[in-house]
């Protein structure tokens, strides 16, 4: 187990280093980094000055090196636009989206496995037609869109929550159920999916035939072993909402991640993108490690 343990921390080391190295390089990409970042109206002096104080005439491996160095410290520079060291900035937007996702990903993940287990026990009956309908339409209406339908039926039509802002449990209604739709159809096909497979299999069919009511042959023996690429697919959309549901926040005024990544790329606040790019990568990595890990202890074979 430590073996295996120290194989993936290692790869996941080499991942963020080599996330890490995309990020500082994209600095450089469009041209001279500190003319971009400077007013349009910036004199030339004033351009090399920036680009001396920020050391942008250092070797670009002695930049990526101080770059790492001050990442690790968890200093990722001052924001060009709020004048403010970057972590701070992030930090303050953290629990905004944490209480976002942590909410769309929890009525998400309860109303999947509900549609999923009633569509796979009554599989190719009208119960299991109408959750697969609803899933597929869940998975094709854009985020956008539903947002937008929302606050004009239910806040604009009916009054019954605000259209936007951040505060009380009734801002956050709209906008958890507009990002959680997406989330709960993606669900409830991978457990009727696995869940049906499940069923079929010699084990299921024996505890049936011992006399176990289906309720129990259903949550005691087929859906512990239906809940593996579950696991898999909620860790991952759990990193991709810490990142920032961007398209969510902006709609609904909800102040998180995604809404400051917009207003530093509109900015053109460099160490402020790179820093959220780097820590939803970072957040990516680390629950993919945790869930390799998680499967370890479950299923022995995975150490293989």
């Amino acid at each position: 187990m430590i073996g295996f343990l120290v194989h993936r921390l290692g790869w996941s080391v080499l991942v963020l280093l080599g996330v890490a190295a995309l990020v500082f390089c994209s600095l450089f990409l469009t041209g001279d980094p500190a003319a971009l970042m400077m007013p349009p109206d910036a004199s030339r002096a004033e351009i090399a000055a920036f680009r001396h104080a920020m050391g942008f005439d250092d070797p670009l491996a002695v930049q990526f090196l101080r770059y790492l160095l001050a990442a690790l410290r968890g200093d990722f520079g001052i924001s060009l636009r709020f004048h403010q060291p970057v972590l701070g900035l992030i930090l303050e937007r953290l629990p905004a989206t944490a209480l976002l996702a942590v909410t769309a990903l929890g009525w998400s993940t309860i109303a999947g496995f509900v549609f999923g287990i009633v569509a796979a026990v009554n599989a190719g009956k009208w119960s299991d037609l109408a959750v697969r309908l609803i899933a597929l339409s869940g998975q094709a209406i854009p985020v956008f869109w539903l947002g937008l339908l929302l606050i004009l039926v239910v806040s604009l039509h009916w009054h019954w929550l605000p259209t936007g802002g951040y505060g009380t449990p009734a801002h956050l209604v709209l906008p958890a159920l507009s990002l959680g739709a997406y989330y709960m159809s993606a669900v409830t096909r991978l457990v009727r999916v696995s869940l049906i497979e499940t069923l079929r299999q010699d084990y299921v069919r024996t505890a049936r035939a011992k006399g176990l009511r289906e309720r129990r042959v259903v949550i005691r023996h087929a859906l512990r072993n239906a809940l593996a690429p579950v696991l898999t697919v909620q860790a991952m959309q759990f990193a991709s909402l810490l990142g920032g549901a961007l398209v969510t926040e902006l709609i609904f005024a909800w102040p998180g991640i995604g809404r400051l990544a917009v207003q530093a790329l509109q900015n053109r606040d460099f160490p402020l993108v790179q820093a959220i790019v780097l820590l939803a990568a970072t957040t990516f990595v680390v629950v993919n490690m945790l869930v390799d890990v998680a499967y370890a202890v479950l299923n022995p074979r995975v150490r293989l």
